[in-house]
């Protein structure tokens, strides 16, 4: 039976658990491979804030070569957005969607990254990017807040907001607080394991979270067909649009 406003209600609070775990290792996962790949590049793959001022430092300098690397990140990461939103087809985190198919589409990616830069291909970056910006698409907003699995910025600035208002108005979503929390740790802990690695297994580093991603998708996507009968999606596998006011957390 689709969801209803009230069922969500009632369900949300034991919902969360799953959000707190899944949020914080699709955080950690894009912090270990953006220091994978700045270990082998100096430009970050999993958001665009330093790839975009490197694209301008670089055509203010005439650095045609770190151009082009930096504008295949960009370009990378755009384009798996882009495929995200419509293989998603929605901005709500909500049970059905096609994540599953996303996961394993990252792991795909984030395998044939290895492969080309153990073959001294630069374009494996590339790749990467595109992993990552397909991921960040993948979970928008959850009962109220926006969620970014790739970069920190907007997790750090609503953690200050939310410890702002909690000092004018004297009360705090400690949930929200929390689930932020986690995925900036989940981020942090991510890139610290993607360090250790790097040091001590070079590129094939990459593969641990290639395969995870895989692994972890193709179980969801198997969770998907069992349940399709009660999830409330059309036959593209989207739901509906007169149902989408009832599904918003």
């Amino acid at each position: 039976m689709p969801y209803t406003l009230d069922k969500r209600k009632s369900t949300l609070f034991r919902e969360r658990p799953w959000v707190f775990l899944y949020g914080s290792l699709l955080a950690g996962c894009a912090g270990y491979i953006n220091v994978l790949m700045l270990g082998i590049y100096h430009v970050p793959v999993s958001h665009m804030t330093g790839a975009t001022s490197r694209l301008a430092m670089d055509l203010s300098t005439d650095n045609m070569q770190d151009f082009q690397g930096a504008l295949g990140i960009f370009a990378g990461f755009l384009f798996g957005a882009v495929f995200g939103g419509a293989l998603i087809g929605g901005t709500q985190v909500l049970p059905g969607r096609r994540y599953g198919i996303a996961m394993m589409t990252e792991g795909a990616l984030l395998g044939l990254s290895f492969v080309l830069l153990l073959f001294g291909n630069m374009s494996g970056i590339t790749f990467a990017a595109v992993a990552c910006g397909l991921q960040n698409a993948m979970a928008s907003s959850y009962s109220g807040l926006i969620i970014r699995t790739t970069h920190v910025s907007g997790m750090v600035t609503d953690i200050g907001v939310l410890l702002g208002q909690a000092l004018r108005y004297r009360r705090l979503e400690f949930w929200k607080l929390a689930l932020l929390s986690s995925l900036l740790g989940g981020f942090f802990l991510g890139g610290y394991l993607g360090g250790y690695a790097k040091a001590r297994f070079g590129l094939p580093a990459i593969l641990p979270t290639a395969l995870g991603c895989f692994f972890v998708g193709a179980i969801y996507y198997q969770w998907r067909l069992r349940h399709q009968d009660d999830l409330p999606m059309d036959r593209w596998g989207y739901y509906p649009p007169e149902t989408l006011g009832a599904n918003k957390l």
